[in-house]
C-alpha cells in the first residue's frame, strides 16, 4: 500500500476577490473528490486572490497506479478550470 500526495499551484489572473476564489476552489475540490475519491483541500495561500494551492492525497496499491492517478487528476484540473497550473509536486510514500 502506498500513499500518493500531490500539490498543485494554480494561477487565476481574473480573480479579484476571496469570495470569487473560494467558489472556484470549492467547485474544483468537489469535482475531484466525486470523480477520483481522493482527499483534497486548499492547503496554502488562502488570503491571496489569484493563486490557488491544492493538496490531493490517495491510498493506492503500488507506485505505477499512484503516478497514473495523479497524472489523470492533473489532466482533469487542466480541463475543468481556466486557472493555469504553474507548479505540481508528486510524492509517493
Amino acid at each position: 500500500m502506498k500513499i500518493s500526495a500531490m500539490t498543485f499551484r494554480l494561477y487565476a489572473p481574473w480573480v479579484h476577490s476571496l469570495k470569487e476564489k473560494r467558489m472556484i476552489v470549492q467547485s474544483l475540490i468537489t469535482k475531484l473528490q466525486n470523480r477520483f475519491h481522493v482527499s483534497a483541500a486548499e492547503i496554502a495561500e488562502q488570503d491571496t486572490h489569484q493563486f490557488i494551492q491544492i493538496g490531493i492525497a490517495a491510498i493506492v496499491p503500488h507506485n505505477a497506479m499512484a503516478d497514473q492517478l495523479m497524472r489523470e487528476i492533473e489532466r482533469f484540473i487542466e480541463l475543468n478550470t481556466e486557472a493555469e497550473i504553474i507548479d505540481s509536486v508528486l510524492e509517493i510514500r
